[in-house]
C-alpha cells in the first residue's frame, strides 16, 4: 500500500493459491511500516471504485489481472490515527492472468506465499489486525 494517507480508503487483496496467501514486505525506505510483510493494494482514487482500484494496483505491483475479485473485509488502520483512520477494503483474489505474481516496482522487496499459521506467526506483520483477517479466511 502507498503512504497511508488519514481518511483515506484503500483497496487490498487477499491472494490466495492451494491454501496459501501472498504477502509483500513493504520496502526499507517506506514511510509507514517498512520491512513489514503487507498485503498487496493502493489508495482508492477520487473517481475510482474500489474493484478498479485492485485491479490498476495488482498491475502495477504484481504484474497480474485479476479475473474475480470478491469483498471479504474490512480493517480501520487506528494506528494510522484514531480519530481519522485509513480504512482497507480487502478482496479475494484467487484467479488471475499474468502468470506468477512477481514484483513489478519498488514498493516491495520481497513476495512470499505463507499458510495462514505461517502468516499469522510473523512477528513484523504490518498490522496485528491481520491475524484476524486470515483467521476469517479459513472459515
Amino acid at each position: 500500500m502507498r503512504n497511508t494517507v488519514r481518511n483515506a480508503t484503500y483497496a487490498c487483496a487477499l491472494i490466495l493459491k492451494d491454501g496459501k496467501a501472498l504477502l509483500g514486505r513493504r520496502s526499507h525506505f517506506r514511510a509507514n511500516y517498512p520491512n513489514c510483510w503487507d498485503f498487496i493494494g493502493g489508495k482508492v482514487e477520487e473517481g475510482e471504485e474500489p474493484e478498479q482500484t485492485l485491479k490498476r494496483e495488482l498491475g502495477e505491483e504484481l504484474a497480474i489481472n485479476p479475473l474475480c475479485m470478491i469483498y471479504f473485509y474490512t480493517i480501520e488502520d487506528i494506528h494510522v490515527s484514531v480519530e481519522e483512520p485509513p480504512t482497507y477494503l480487502f478482496f479475494r483474489v484467487e484467479n488471475w492472468e499474468g502468470g506468477e505474481p512477481t514484483i513489478n516496482n519498488h514498493e516491495h522487496s520481497d513476495l512470499e506465499w505463507f499458510s495462514f499459521r505461517q502468516a499469522c506467526d510473523l512477528s513484523n506483520l504490518a498490522l496485528p489486525e491481520y491475524r484476524a483477517l486470515l483467521k476469517a479466511a479459513l472459515r
